[in-house]
Parts: structure tokens; sequence; C-alpha cells
């Protein structure tokens, strides 16, 4: 019965969730909660949970005698995992993935040049491993196998730069790669190039270079920057 429950409130937030993020309900509408069971044709139980989830996401606020408001989209948790998912698959994306790849040049080449430091050994083999994993996976259109790699290589930088701050970053980074791929904001077969700065990244964090990994990962940023211009103008 509760997988049931879940699976409604799952169906009601998947419908909600975008439409809000899409600007379908822009900011100050309010939404009733029996309109909303009649439209779901739902208990208010499933209601209820459903908008709890988007009020942990600050997209609504919730008041007794008012009923379901939706918040000034300054106030969203942008940052959230599924908020990230439901814009990039809104009209907003090419905004939406820029943002997201603005965000990640500030940050990964400052955490690449940090893990040149202070990456342990096994996350220089993992970096090595994932960056070979890219090369191999990176021809005969096999983005799915490559966006794995693409995913795990990213969040190992984040992680080896030693802040949790940056480390907390992974599951952002992993929404704008999985949502180029999904999107197909991606070329069929990556650019070789970017390929193979992942592989000198991996290198320079190995040998300790933090300039080098700083530098390249920036490097990186720019290619990804350069191709939303062309996929998603």
């Amino acid at each position: 019965m509760e997988t049931h429950g879940q699976g409604l409130h799952a169906r009601v937030l998947a419908s909600l969730g975008p439409a809000i993020t899409a600007g379908e309900y822009p900011p100050g509408t309010v939404l009733r909660t029996d309109e909303l069971e009649r439209r779901f044709d739902v208990s208010r139980t499933v209601i209820r949970e459903a908008v709890r989830v988007l009020e942990s996401m600050y997209l609504v606020a919730s008041r007794r005698r008012v009923g379901v408001t939706v918040r000034p989209t300054e106030e969203w948790n942008v940052f959230d995992p599924q908020v990230i998912r439901w814009r990039l698959a809104g009209a907003d994306r090419p905004r939406q993935l820029r943002s997201l790849t603005v965000l990640r040049s500030a940050v990964e080449p400052v955490a690449a040049g940090l893990a040149a430091t202070l990456a342990t050994p096994e996350q220089c083999a993992r970096l090595t491993e994932h960056a070979l994993g890219m090369v191999a996976t990176s021809r005969g259109q096999q983005l799915d196998a490559y966006l794995v790699h693409d995913v795990a290589f990213h969040r190992t930088v984040l992680n080896a730069s030693g802040n949790e701050m940056f480390a907390r970053l992974g599951d952002v980074v992993a929404e704008v790669l999985a949502g180029r791929t999904e999107h197909h904001v991606m070329f069929p077969d990556p650019d070789p190039a970017a390929v193979s700065l992942h592989v000198r990244v991996a290198e320079a964090i190995r040998e300790r270079d933090a300039a080098r990994a700083e530098s390249l990962t920036r490097e990186i940023a720019t290619g990804a920057m350069a191709e939303l211009d062309v996929l998603a103008p």
C-alpha cells in the first residue's frame, strides 16, 4: 500500500514540479488542495506528501486557509538535483545549461588545483581509470557509457579537492552532464580534444601539478560553453 501511495505522489510531483519550474504556475499562484485532489484523482494525504516535497525545494509555501502558493524563482533551491532535472526538461533549457556551466567553470578548475595537492593514490587511480574509460567510449556513439565515466571523473575531482562544499556539488554536475546527454545537447561522439583534456587533468593531478590541473580544467569548461553556443544557442 505504501508503495502505491509513493507511486501516486510521485505521479503528482512529476506533473506539478515541471509545470512550476517551467512557469506554467507563475510565482504567487495559489494551488488549492481540493482542486489538486480532483485533478489528480488522489487523496488529500497524497497531495500533502507531494506538497511537502515541493516545500522542501522551496518551490511552494503552504499556509492554512490560503492554500499552496508558488514562491518567487529566486527563493527556489536551484541546487536541488530534481529541480535541475525539471528545469532542464523545460523550454528554459539553454539558459539553465549556460548558468550551470558557468557555475562549473567557477568551481571545477579550483577543485582540480586543490586535488593536485590533496588527492589520495586511490583517487588518482580512479581519475585515470575514468579518463581512459571516456577515451574508450568516445567513439561509436556510446554516449550513455561515456556519461558514466564522465560523471565519475568530475565527482572524483570535486571529492579529491578536500572541500566539502565542492564535493556536495557532485550531484549538480552529474545532473548537468546527464541532462546534456538526455536532451541531445552533445555531439554523437564527444569532442576528441575535450576527451584528451580529461586524460591530461588526471595526469596533472597525479603529478601534483596544481597550476596545470587548474588550467586544463578551465579549458574543459571553456570548451563546454563553446559547445552550448553551437548546440543550445
